[in-house]
């Protein structure tokens, strides 16, 4: 597959340009400023692009057959994500190019509370609460989206560099949790789900989430 990966020298991207990479996929990767060029693999097309800018997402996704966005505002700035992800959508309205967007946590449900989100969990932290919140407006932004092929990722409720085991399960709008109502996933194997999606879609037009 021909694929353009936005974010990619960001923690999850830069993994995502890896498995994607690994598996033998032709990968565009593209950062915002043309210094971050050394942080991508030789293996990689760098390009330069904004993800906001609908004619930047058009001009890097002509002729691919997928765009993964894995861009992460800086603190302060996170209404920028729902910008980013407008875009994304703008620029790909009608193209037939399909759309992988990782996500948030904070909208998916907690198990066993009867429709509590992470986000409105006592356990939540305070500090995270705007970018959940960016993350909520970026889904919907997604879902009221009728001319895109898209499909959106939504971590565990911990996601940390780590270590690539291939293993994963799925879920929908509730949150993965193991035995001991943890969880987590890793960065690398959350890469690895957005991968096994992109090359055999299960999730079209709707939201997933991965944990162990």
């Amino acid at each position: 597959m021909r694929i353009t990966v936005f974010g990619a020298a960001g923690n999850v991207g830069s993994r995502v340009v890896t498995e994607a990479l690994t598996r033998r996929h032709e990968v565009t990767a593209v950062v915002r400023d043309k210094a971050r060029f050394p942080e991508l693999p030789e293996a990689a097309h760098a390009r330069t692009g904004d993800a906001s800018d609908p004619r930047d997402v058009a001009r890097l996704a002509v002729g691919q057959d997928l765009v993964i966005t894995a861009t992460r505002p800086a603190p302060g700035s996170e209404y920028g994500l729902v910008k980013a992800t407008e875009g994304l959508l703008a620029g790909l309205a009608g193209t037939g190019v399909r759309l992988l967007v990782v996500g948030g946590a904070g909208s998916l449900i907690l198990p066993g509370t009867g429709g509590t989100t992470v986000a409105d969990g006592p356990d939540f932290p305070p500090s995270w609460l705007p970018i959940a919140l960016a993350c909520n407006d970026q889904l919907a932004a997604c879902r009221a989206a009728d001319d895109v092929d898209w499909t959106y990722l939504s971590p565990a409720a911990l996601l940390e560099p780590g270590t690539r085991t291939g293993r994963y399960r799925l879920g929908t709008d509730e949150l993965v949790v193991d035995a001991k109502g943890e969880s987590a996933v890793s960065m690398e194997d959350l890469a690895v789900a957005l991968l096994d999606e992109a090359e055999n879609p299960r999730h079209r037009r709707t939201r997933f989430t991965v944990g162990y």
